[in-house]
């Protein structure tokens, strides 16, 4: 429900969403903050004023291995930017191969010889809660280090993000003494059972859109069923991992359970996902990388394999349709997280019988959009990533130019600094157009016009990705139809972007195989064995 509690702030008049300086602890007060003046609006800034500077120390910026922080191996180091300017936040250090051997071997000896795997599972879950309560003590730290070196709304950050890490969690410390196997029936004098076993050593490699929650929903349930982990970072955003891994050991944690490797995809990433010794990978990210790690995999020691990849999912706006809610919840699903989401709704198909009247206020809601410094209150969108990111994104407009669609507004930078785009919206695209093909993980917002629901199932389906779909119809009848006959992992209907602990997420097609999230992904971490012991004279069978 954090989603929702987000889309309700959205639908505020941007007029009214400037927020006190008292909402936003952790900041610096003097002559560059500028809290409480509320957000820019793209179409009349003429470029971002000073950033704000977070009051916050960073004190983890080494390797994590066996318990303790430590330098890479080689020594050397790399920078971790601020999106909003790209100058240097601090240097962090730069896991290699021999850091992952080192991690690994860690990770080995502490499922192998150490205590948690040999806990009860109680005292797992204890140490899990523990952990949370940590986390949400340091509540605004996090996010203020979260919205830093990722670029997202620090409203977004300490009112949704940390408190649904919590959440998760917590889910995730009550599945720990539940896990369990079964008796099964034999044709014969056999007493079976089922053991659901650890499957080992974890290798989890994590995102830059969303740090702290793609640690959750992979650290989380590894933990909960007695692995032990090596996460690597994303080379973009390594320093809420850092952080919050620190308070996990002081909640108990033994040494050499989870160990975090900073580090680049070619050489640290690709260590973990071909080590030997690792027993199962996990990853998020582009379907690309994706393909890469399970060759990896495959190629080493078969290790079982989890992939959370692209999309690029349809939200389809029906004719009965209440227009103004839905074109807010298809701003939502579009512009959430700087557009930066797997699952967002990039291509937004439109009845044609409301398709003029939608598009026209949607272009007055992506004008009306504030972007600006994520510190700032009532800023909904701040910079994207880094330039590389950033000249993507650029190139796609360029190319949704050039095949012929209409840009209604946006396609350029915001202001002359850091990594800002202005909230973009085409129209009159079709199907065959980059734009509506390709992942482009920026706010740029495509609107397609469809005549009926057979033309939109097969449209919408038509696409290598299956990560998840929106739906917005009065009707249930409609509503039923579309969720059975689109193939995604995730529907949602007159809702977008609700992540509930417990609501599987995963995709079909090329966006990726297993599911995270609830209790089907703890399949992901367990392996069963089946135990057979003859029977004497049994009283029955």
């Amino acid at each position: 429900m954090a989603a929702l509690r987000l889309l309700s702030r959205s639908l505020r008049s941007s007029s009214s969403s400037s927020s006190s300086s008292s909402s936003l602890p952790l900041l610096s007060r003097g002559k560059n903050s500028y809290l409480g003046r509320g957000g820019w609006k793209y179409s009349t800034a003429a470029a971002i004023e000073e950033p704000i500077k977070p009051s916050l120390t960073i004190d983890h910026t080494q390797l994590l291995i066996n318990g303790k922080f430590v330098d890479a191996a080689s020594g050397k180091t790399f920078s971790t930017l601020d999106p909003r300017t790209g100058e240097v936040i601090c240097d962090v250090a730069e896991g290699d191969a021999e850091d992952i051997n080192r991690a690994v071997s860690a990770a080995r000896e502490a499922f192998d010889e150490g205590p948690w795997p040999k806990m009860t599972a109680y005292e797992r879950s204890r140490i899990l809660l523990r952990f949370a309560d940590l986390v949400e003590k340091h509540n605004d730290e996090i996010a203020a280090l979260e919205t830093w070196d990722n670029g997202k709304p620090y409203e977004q950050s300490a009112t949704i993000e940390v408190p649904m890490f919590v959440r998760l969690f917590r889910y995730y410390a009550g599945w720990a003494d539940k896990i369990h196997g079964l008796t099964v029936p034999a044709d014969g004098p056999y007493h079976v059972q089922t053991l659901r076993e650890p499957i080992g050593v974890a290798g989890q490699i994590i995102p830059w859109n969303f740090p702290l929650l793609m640690f959750a929903w992979k650290v989380g349930p590894a933990l909960a069923c007695g692995n032990t982990v090596v996460l690597k970072t994303a080379e973009q955003t390594p320093l809420s991992a850092l952080y919050v891994s620190k308070l996990m050991h002081e909640a108990g944690l033994p040494p050499g359970v989870l160990n975090v490797v900073s580090g680049f995809g070619p050489t640290a990433g690709a260590s973990l996902a071909s080590h030997m010794d690792v027993d199962k990978i996990a990853f998020t990210g582009s379907t690309a990388t994706g393909k890469i790690i399970l060759q990896l995999a495959a190629a080493s020691n078969l290790k079982k394999t989890t992939l959370e990849l692209g999309g690029k999912s349809p939200f389809i706006v029906c004719e009965d349709a209440d227009v103004d809610q839905a074109v807010e919840l298809a701003h939502f699903a579009l512009f959430f997280n700087q557009g930066q989401c797997c699952c967002a709704g990039s291509r937004t198909y439109v009845h044609e019988r409301v398709y003029d009247e939608f598009l026209e206020k949607a272009k007055a809601r992506a004008i009306q959009r504030s972007v600006g410094d994520p510190f700032k209150g009532g800023i909904e969108q701040g910079p994207q990533i880094d330039s590389e990111q950033f000249e993507k994104i650029l190139r796609c407009i360029r190319a949704g130019i050039d095949g012929g669609a209409t840009l209604e507004t946006g396609g350029e930078r915001f202001g002359t600094k850091g990594f800002y785009i202005k909230p973009t919206v085409f129209s009159n695209v079709q199907d065959d157009m980059l734009i509506a093909k390709e992942e482009i993980f920026g706010p740029v917002q495509s609107i397609l016009k469809y005549k009926d629901l057979g033309e939109v199932i097969r449209r919408a389906n038509a696409s290598r990705y299956g990560l998840a779909a929106g739906v917005f119809t009065q009707n249930i009848d409609t509503a039923n139809t579309l969720t059975r006959a689109l193939r995604v992992g995730t529907v949602w209907v007159n809702c977008f972007d609700i992540f509930d602990a417990a609501i599987p997420f995963g995709g079909y097609k090329m966006s990726g195989q297993g599911r995270e999230k609830g209790v089907y992904s703890l399949d992901n971490y367990l392996q069963v064995k089946a135990v057979v012991t003859p029977l004497k004279n049994p009283a029955w069978l």
